[in-house]
């Protein structure tokens, strides 16, 4: 009797080694999930951050795709046990780097992107003007143009600058619901992207497939086009100069 006793005794005790080694190796691999995570998005534990919203074409609220592709990315910062602070295009009326920033939206609703284009990404043009090349993407010596809910595209890019080194994510796009796509995308793949550029910058161009019926899921990685996004844009020829030469 005292032998059962004993097994049982060493038995129960042996479960409940193995659960808190089990426990404490889960625990381990989550806590070290949450440090890659936070140091990829730039958000320590009780960080803020900005959240910078555009304004619906011709009005002056938020479009409803981008009001859920800011509740996709305010659960990604409140699981970085982090805060956002939201702040409108026209107000946000600071640097970066000291904070991290996610920005939505195109140029042509959210004039903080457009300044973003023109600091940080030099070798990307939008074409704001209205008629059918409006939202033209032109990326290097290369264009893309949207066909409205069957090929679309998105800039998704993060970006460092400024003092700090909180890193500024873009997601520019030629419709709401391709912001909505791209802020699905970077929530999904987050860490392969941290494993394929760790903390540094990149900027890559995503295509939404047909989304009058798939909606923002169905995204192609069209081109990683971070050296020609970030590249100087070419000097405009003096006029004249070609008849001189």
């Amino acid at each position: 009797m005292d032998e059962d006793l004993r097994d049982i005794v060493l038995g129960v005790l042996a479960t409940g080694v193995s659960a808190s080694l089990g426990y404490l190796a889960r625990a381990a691999v989550w806590r070290r999930r949450l440090r890659r995570k936070q140091a990829f998005f730039g958000l320590p534990g009780n960080a803020e951050c900005l959240l910078v919203v555009n304004r619906e074409a011709n009005g002056e609220g938020v479009h409803r795709n981008d009001v859920f592709a800011l509740l996709e990315l305010s659960a990604l910062i409140r699981d970085c046990d982090a805060h956002a602070r939201i702040v409108r295009h026209d107000r946000a009326q600071q640097g970066f780097g000291e904070r991290t920033e996610f920005c939505l939206g195109g140029p042509y609703s959210n004039h903080r992107m457009g300044a973003h284009l023109r600091t940080l990404l030099p070798g990307v043009s939008v074409n704001v003007e209205p008629g059918p090349d409006a939202g033209t993407f032109t990326i290097g010596s290369d264009t893309y143009r949207q066909e409205p809910k069957t090929s679309e595209y998105v800039l998704l890019a993060r970006l460092t600058a400024g003092e700090g080194g909180r890193p500024v994510f873009l997601f520019c796009g030629q419709s709401s619901i391709t912001n909505q796509a791209a802020t699905r995308y970077l929530v999904r793949h987050h860490r392969k992207l941290a494993r394929t550029h760790g903390r540094g910058p990149f900027v890559l161009l995503l295509k939404v497939v047909n989304s009058e019926a798939y909606g923002p899921d169905v995204v192609e990685l069209v081109a990683d086009v971070t050296r020609k996004a970030t590249a100087p844009a070419p000097a405009a020829e003096p006029s004249g100069a070609a008849a001189r030469t």
